[in-house]
């Protein structure tokens, strides 16, 4: 298991040096001088320089991308233009808001599919099957940015049952994850029917059954603990985008977390805070296709040899 994981961890060191390059090529290209928009217009030449040189921005880009490079391995990802603090402080303020809110999503996707998509395979083509396909369809049907206004009508507005926007109490939670983790939901809960439907036609589960094996102890032990593998990958895939729908999120229900203050950093033209983010959200995803590998070895041995 160690060898495993040391291999893994190898793999991701180009991965991490790309995702970091990408960032901060992507990010200089951008046309637009964000000194000049902080200060405005009219503002005197000898001041625009001076800005440029406190922040760093009057040096060839091969040394700033190596003065980028020396930050992040010091952790010091540098300063915000507008707001004039540290990126990392304000990435390490928010970030755990993002982190709860692709988590509770994430669990209320898993939550609701694996119990659905189990149900669905061993009733096929009944009707509950055919039911949870049609919920699956319309929850593949709506985007972040039209569920979550839905939402806030029927719950917020009109029953008053949950809070429209904002954080602090685990009703703040429940709407921004509904929201995020709907398509998901439905996507899993169609990964695991067809997994599952796999599964309970394999030689080991008629055994099972002949053996005299309950058949709950068939299902949950034996067919999803196999059928989990190929839903692992999906989750894992889906984690980036729970990461990009999370802008939307979070603008939609005022959520203090990376995704809005990246959309902020956007129009304010702030180049090291979009850095920033983009690079916590990109190493993040990083991270969780590593655990992804890792919960393949948990889930099913014959891949670590």
């Amino acid at each position: 298991m160690f060898r495993y994981i040391a291999t893994r961890l190898a793999y991701t060191l180009p991965v991490v040096w790309l995702v970091v390059s990408v960032v901060f090529l992507l990010i200089h290209l951008v046309p637009g001088d964000p000194i000049q928009q902080m200060l405005g217009e009219g503002v005197p030449s000898g001041d625009l320089q001076a800005a440029r040189h406190a922040y760093g921005l009057d040096l060839p880009l091969g040394q700033q991308y190596l003065n980028y490079w020396k930050g992040v391995l010091h952790g010091d990802l540098g300063p915000s233009i507008r707001l004039n603090q540290g990126v990392s402080r304000l990435i390490a303020q928010r970030y755990p808001y993002t982190l709860e809110l692709t988590l509770a999503s994430l669990a209320f996707a898993l939550l609701l599919s694996i119990p659905a998509g189990v149900r669905s395979a061993q009733r096929r083509n009944r009707w509950d099957d055919r039911l949870l396909s049609v919920i699956s369809l319309f929850g593949l049907s709506f985007p972040n940015f039209a569920l979550g206004p839905i939402l806030i009508l029927f719950f917020a507005i009109r029953l008053g049952v949950l809070p429209v926007s904002g954080s602090g109490t685990l009703a703040h939670l429940v709407l921004p994850a509904v929201t995020m983790g709907g398509a998901l939901a439905a996507i899993l809960t169609r990964m695991v029917r067809t997994s599952m439907l796999e599964e309970l036609g394999q030689d080991y589960i008629r055994t099972a059954r002949a053996k005299g094996v309950s058949e709950r102890t068939v299902v949950y032990r034996h067919a999803l603990r196999n059928a989990m593998v190929p839903v692992l990958t999906v989750v894992g895939l889906q984690f980036g985008a729970l990461l990009a729908g999370a802008i939307v999120t979070e603008t939609i229900f005022s959520w203090p977390g990376i995704g809005r203050l990246t959309l902020q950093a956007i129009g304010n033209r702030d180049y090291y805070l979009v850095e920033g983010c983009i690079l916590a959200i990109g190493l993040t995803y990083v991270l969780v296709n590593f655990l992804t590998d890792f919960a393949y070895s948990l889930a099913n041995p014959r891949i670590r040899q």
